[in-house]
């Protein structure tokens, strides 16, 4: 199934040069049907599939999808909305954007496929470097899987240059664990966007993220979900 046409990536290409809420509003018919209901229809299908695999994957696209307007207050870029569509699939969606899952963008430029744990309190961050040292060997098979490899390369985020002291014997074994964050990814050509089957290729990205998620979710959760 085809989801998006051409327009999905020149609404966005057209919204760089007009910025603002007197041009989306006079185009916003096209962006409901160009881009915001397309979007909900592939997001809602890839929900489906992965629940499939996955039962606690009981969600609805508007819990994952995030909002097009950008939150201005702190910035120095005062535009009016996000040039790309974009959205967290996990059993707890955008209500909670420290469990691991799939996020998405879609934009003119790329398409972006990521997973792990981007921004982990100091509690979870601890819970994470407890779980690496208790089994450094698991956690390094996971991320040298060679499914894993091949798509996402290397585990990424800011590194500590100090370790904790209960974590300085096991930071020998496995440097990850200097580790802030846990995050990887992958940026695919914008053509793909109208190809047929993307949310098969979304899921088959999933599946090969799901077993370090899964670690990571473990490690930040008591008893899993």
């Amino acid at each position: 199934m085809t989801y998006f046409t051409e327009d999905f990536s020149q609404f966005f290409m057209d919204l760089a040069g007009n910025n603002n809420t007197e041009w989306f509003h006079a185009n916003k018919p096209r962006y409901e049907k160009s881009v915001k209901e397309p979007f909900e229809i592939f997001i809602g299908k890839v929900i489906e599939e992965i629940s499939k695999l996955d039962p606690e994957y009981q969600i609805t696209p508007k819990e994952c999808i995030f909002r097009l307007h950008r939150d201005v207050r702190f910035s120095k870029d005062k535009s009016s909305y996000k040039l790309f569509s974009s959205a967290v699939i996990s059993p707890k969606g955008r209500k909670d954007k420290s469990l691991p899952g799939l996020y998405l963008r879609l934009s003119p430029e790329d398409i972006g496929i990521m997973g792990g744990c981007y921004n982990p309190s100091t509690l979870q961050l601890q819970q994470i470097r407890t779980a690496i040292s208790a089994d450094p060997k698991a956690f390094r098979a996971l991320i040298e899987n060679e499914d894993f490899k091949e798509r996402f390369g290397e585990i990424k985020g800011d590194v500590n240059k100090r370790i904790p002291k209960e974590f300085q014997e096991a930071f020998k074994v496995e440097p990850l664990i200097a580790n802030k964050q846990f995050y990887y990814g992958i940026t695919l050509p914008p053509e793909i966007i109208t190809h047929k089957n993307l949310d098969t290729l979304v899921l088959d990205h999933w599946k090969t993220m799901q077993p370090l998620n899964d670690f990571l979710t473990e490690a930040i959760t008591e008893d899993g979900l």
